[in-house]
């Protein structure tokens, strides 16, 4: 859970600065918005967190 919400935070944060930036226009992203809020509904939802999951235990096993 924690993780998630990391995660969207942090998402949400480059939204705003790709909007604020010129980047993005606001209507695209309120469309890729939708589409995550969507997609996450589907059954795609576990195999994405089980994805995202293991990316985020391997950078946390990386030693500096």
């Amino acid at each position: 859970m924690a993780i998630s919400l990391s995660v969207v935070l942090l998402l949400a944060i480059v939204l705003v600065v790709l909007i604020r930036g010129g980047s993005i226009k606001p209507g695209p992203a309120i469309v890729a918005v939708l589409f995550g809020f969507f997609l996450a509904s589907t059954g795609m939802a576990d195999d994405i967190q089980r994805f995202l999951n293991s990316i985020a235990e391997t950078l946390n096993e990386i030693q500096f």
